[in-house]
């Protein structure tokens, strides 16, 4: 009888539509998922309650000199993966659809700037920032370290160390400290001064009397 294959072919063209509503379905997921922007954010940002503790422990001390430093002892930027050094790590980490070509290089993609609320579109524009400057590690602490702990140190992606940011105001920064230099967007300062405690008390660096006051007043200002 004619019935029997009309409900059979009906029957396989509801099953068809329904696999490929699925298939649909899920590449959609798929799509939502692979669209969701970089954490943009470096990784081990502590709470307002353990920065305090991290600032309440650190050591005060009078600020060493620079003599003796250079930037070539703490070797930078390494090799991450593959063909990846940490910079380009970070700005991949840090940046919004960003597209690289077969050296790791950025060729496209967005980054906020948290330090002063621009966003960029091109890498070239963007600097990768050591929260703790390197200078100002060497003040602290790091001048009695190994090259290999000073590379660690420069190139450190577990610790919120490492940061994508205008590269005009990374370098009105240089190597000053909180008591001299903050971010122009002031309601980052509070993130910035957690960022910075975990830093120095994650490498047992020191700190002076005037940063730590400024640290302080920066931590006061965080809700969590």
């Amino acid at each position: 009888m004619p019935i029997a294959p009309s409900v059979t072919s009906f029957a396989r063209v509801m099953h068809r539509a329904t696999i490929l509503a699925v298939a649909a379905l899920a590449g959609t997921c798929l799509a939502a998922v692979t669209a969701q922007p970089a954490s943009a954010t470096p990784p081990g940002i502590p709470s307002k309650a353990t920065a305090q503790s991290q600032l309440n422990a650190l050591t005060v001390a009078t600020q060493g000199s620079t003599s003796g430093y250079s930037r070539d002892l703490f070797p930078h930027w390494i090799t991450i993966s593959g063909s990846c050094n940490t910079r380009e790590q970070v700005l991949k980490r840090d940046g919004t659809s960003v597209v690289v070509d077969s050296a790791c290089a950025a060729t496209s993609g967005r980054w906020y700037s948290p330090y002063d609320g621009a966003t960029w579109t091109a890498a070239s524009d963007v600097d990768i920032d050591h929260v703790v400057p390197l200078a100002e590690a060497w003040r602290s602490g790091a001048n009695s370290w190994t090259t290999s702990r000073r590379q660690s140190f420069a190139n450190d992606l577990t610790h919120p160390q490492l940061i994508a940011v205008t590269d005009n105001v990374n370098q009105a920064k240089g190597d000053q400290d909180p008591s001299t230099w903050q971010p122009p967007l002031s309601s980052y300062r509070c993130t910035y001064s957690k960022m910075w405690i975990t830093v120095k008390y994650s490498w047992s660096l020191t700190l002076q009397s005037s940063e730590k006051s400024a640290l302080q007043t920066m931590l006061n200002t965080c809700s969590s």
